[in-house]
């Protein structure tokens, strides 16, 4: 150390030296000032400025050196070799560009501080190369210890330099430019001390030599051309400044106008908010500032979080309160530095907002219960669990008897406050781990794990519950239950197979009666497969039209003689033959196919009986879906048009259950009707929902006596009141009645004794085609007499 002071002291020109610190300063500040610019330029001009900015500092370099060498006082003729001088600020200006080119971009400190090592050598190079190029009248010796010392200090300061001064944080950075100067003078400083110069006369200096007063001015002109550049840095880093707090004042304004909460970081440490994130937080802004994102956001990792990419959080307010939150991350240019601004959105609201709506999707909002969607989606995770077998469970399908009946005559409004009455009554049966379900209208869902017959003891149950009487706005109502079991050991694999299967059994159940309870077998399977081949025939039918017409003939109960017949719809099915009406009716009527049958029966009917003789009637039956047709009036005024059938030969058939459907419309088709001059009769009198009010409500012709009522004449005495009660209404309103199901003898007589006008059944015939019928067209009456001693065959009826 006293080597150099010494040095400093006396070998070298103050002024000068001072020069040499000067120059060296106001280089390296230059050429870091033109660096960052260079970071802020565009790509087309980032090159040049960068270029310019290697240049400064190798010219800084060599011009401290060359000013470093005029300051030297070694006390002999000295001078400069004009080859290795100029080859000093080639080499130094080349490794300076190699060492700044690997630093340029990169946040790993290894890289920087061996880019500095590069740096540093260059800087040696020129000291060394330029200090084999200083020509002296004497000879020259070394210290090779301190020359190596200082060289090694210089390498470490470099790399150091190079380090600092990509830092983020700005405290840091400031100490590079230092640094890296330190550095240079201590290369420079241990240089020259190291280096002994011994006068000898004998040794003159190379005729190529440039005196110093020849390379002073060169210098010189370096140093005026850092300073340009040092005062051009200065303005680039003025303007940047200034441009920063624009960029910032205005970055500022825009994220206060940001509904979410903003975050600006340097790094991960935040260096501004915007009011929204205060209010988030709970925090105010010096709060903020200067902390780490990490405090906030504690399970967030950003550099993790994509560029644009959003992502859930936590974030801990002021009150230790976690809010979820989305978050955001991007990136702007705030003067020359690269920022993350993190968007920061609270999501308590859409949270909540989610949660009512996954509620209304999942529930149903009449009763509350979990509603189809969501059942399917537990059902199918049960019957999809990897260990289903170690927890079976069963499935219970209930379907309100008599409820139809309560929308129909009550109203919607009533059916809706019973289904919540029995939403509350199920519930009422179940344990928590239970699901009770409404699928829609009154059917619903019970899914029960399965325990030792617990499903069967909840069916019963719920049987008794909800068959007791229920209070809705002053009414007292009474309706029940049908259950079909399903259970997931046995009786499907998938959650469709049992909701079919307990399906198939509710359908029994249902078939079997109210209030009942029926376990799914595997004969309801092929049972319904039956059914679901008898609708895709049945359907096929009517395109093939596969339906005939047979007829049970109509006779005076007195003479025998021949008064018409009742068209009877048969299905000629291709392989099963004749299809009975009890077997394909009701199914056509659930498909909502017996409308049409009943137009073709009537169209067929009336174009068969126009071959009859004139004063034989056809009588066709109506269902209870035709009779509710807006348009049934004008079908049969077509069909008699179009098959030339005088009116008065027709009679239409309805029974009082089919009067129920709707009353109004009903009443205006039968009178529409009756004034197209076709008679009306009314089946099965006596059965089903008799009213006497019917009688004088509705224009009928006819009242047909049922053969529940025949079938015990003339034995049973109450039977007998009945028909007798029939016949005498019947003649006091001006109808005339016919006896179904007269299959004895005596069964006739008693209808010839009590007034009845007219029989069918077996005794006449059994339903034929309609060609048959010829054969009962006879013109003479048959007698008493006749009827005691003959067989119908005989007389001319056929069975």
């Amino acid at each position: 150390m006293n080597q150099i002071l010494t040095c400093l002291q006396q070998d070298h020109d103050p002024w000068l030296l001072s020069a040499a610190g000067f120059v060296c300063l106001i280089g390296v500040y230059a050429s870091f000032s033109l660096a960052q610019h260079a970071g802020r330029s565009e790509e087309s001009s980032r090159q040049r400025w960068g270029f310019l900015a290697i240049l400064s500092a190798g010219c800084t370099a060599w011009a401290t050196h060359m000013i470093a060498l005029l300051a030297f006082q070694p006390g002999m003729a000295s001078g400069f070799d004009p080859l290795l001088t100029a080859l000093s600020l080639v080499f130094v200006v080349a490794g300076i560009g190699v060492g700044i080119g690997l630093a340029i971009g990169t946040r790993d400190r290894r890289l920087r501080f061996f880019a500095g090592l590069v740096l540093g050598l260059s800087i040696t190079l020129l000291h060394y190369v330029g200090q084999a190029g200083y020509r002296v009248a004497g000879t020259v010796s070394w210290d090779v210890g301190l020359a190596g010392g200082t060289v090694l200090a210089s390498l470490v300061m470099n790399g150091i330099a190079m380090v600092v001064a990509g830092e983020r944080n700005r405290s840091l950075r400031r100490f590079g430019a230092p640094m890296l100067f330190a550095a240079i003078a201590v290369l420079h400083l241990g240089g020259m001390t190291a280096i002994q110069l011994t006068f000898d006369p004998r040794i003159r200096l190379p005729d190529y030599t440039m005196a110093p007063n020849v390379i002073a001015p060169i210098v010189a002109g370096v140093c005026l051309g850092l300073m340009a550049l040092a005062f051009l840095g200065l303005r680039f880093t003025l303007n940047a400044r200034a441009q920063t707090r624009r960029d910032q004042a205005r970055l500022r304004e825009l994220a206060n106008l940001a509904i979410e909460g903003l975050a600006i970081c340097d790094g991960a440490v935040i260096t501004a908010v915007n009011d929204s994130l205060q209010k988030l937080s709970g925090r105010t802004r010096d709060d903020l500032i200067g902390q780490d994102l990490g405090t906030l956001l504690p399970t967030t990792a950003l550099q993790e979080l994509g560029l644009r990419e959003e992502g859930d959080a936590e974030l801990i307010g002021a009150n230790g309160q976690l809010v979820p939150v989305r978050v955001l991350r991007s990136e702007v240019t705030v003067g020359s530095a690269k920022q993350t601004v993190v968007a920061i959105r609270d999501q308590r609201e859409r949270l909540k907002m989610e949660a009512t709506f996954r509620r209304l999707a999942y529930t149903d909002t009449l009763t509350g219960l979990t509603n189809r969607l969501r059942f399917n989606e537990l059902l199918a995770r049960k019957a999809n669990h990897p260990q289903r077998s170690q927890n079976p469970f069963a499935l219970l399908a209930l379907d309100l008897d008599r409820f139809k009946w309560i929308n129909d005559t009550l109203g919607h409004s009533v059916g809706d406050l019973v289904l919540q009455q029995v939403a509350v009554r199920l519930e009422e049966l179940v344990q928590p781990g239970d699901t009770i379900a409404r699928l829609g209208g009154d059917e619903f869902m019970l899914l029960l794990p399965e325990e030792k017959d617990r499903a069967r003891d909840i069916a019963e149950r719920a049987v008794l519950s909800l068959r007791q009487p229920y209070a809705v706005q002053g009414l007292t109502i009474e309706i029940g239950v049908s259950v079909g079991i399903a259970y997931s050991q046995t009786d499907g694999d998938t959650g469709d197979e049992l909701t079919s299967n307990a399906d198939l059994a509710l359908y029994r159940a249902k078939q079997s009666g109210r209030n009942r309870i029926c376990k799914f077998e595997p004969q309801m399977l092929l049972d319904a497969l039956a059914r679901r081949t008898l609708e895709m025939d049945l359907r096929l039918a009517l395109q093939r039209d596969e339906f005939v017409v047979h007829y049970q003939p109509q006779i005076d109960a007195s003479t025998g003689a021949f008064q018409g017949a009742e068209a009877l719809v048969r299905w000629q099915h291709p392989t099963k033959g004749l299809v009975s009406p009890a077997d394909f009716i009701p199914l056509a009527e659930e498909l909502g196919l017996i409308g049409t049958i009943g137009q073709k029966v009537l169209a067929v009917a009336c174009r068969e009986a126009l071959s009859w003789p004139s004063e034989f009637t056809v009588a066709v039956n109506l269902s209870a879906h035709q009779l509710t047709e807006i348009d049934l009036v004008q079908k049969v005024a077509a069909v008699l048009s179009a098959t030339g059938l005088p009116s008065s030969r027709l009679e239409l058939e309805v029974t009082e259950s089919a009067l129920l459907q709707d009353t109004d419309r009903t009443h205006a088709n039968l009178h529409g009707i009756h004034e197209l001059g076709v008679r009306v009769s009314l089946d099965d009198f006596g059965t089903g929902y008799s009213s006497l009010s019917h009688l004088t409500q509705f224009p009928f012709d006819k009242l047909k006596i049922d053969q529940s009522f025949v079938r015990r004449l003339p034995g049973d005495n109450n039977s007998v009141a009945i028909v007798q009660a029939v016949v005498g209404l019947a003649d006091k309103l001006k109808m005339t009645v016919t006896m179904e199901g007269v299959e004895r003898e005596e069964q006739r007589a008693f209808a010839k004794r009590e007034g009845c006008q007219g029989i069918q059944g077996y005794l006449v015939s059994r339903p034929i085609a309609s060609h048959e019928l010829g054969e009962l067209f006879d013109p003479h009456r048959v007698s008493d007499h006749e009827w005691n001693r003959t067989t119908p065959v005989e007389a001319g009826l056929k069975r």
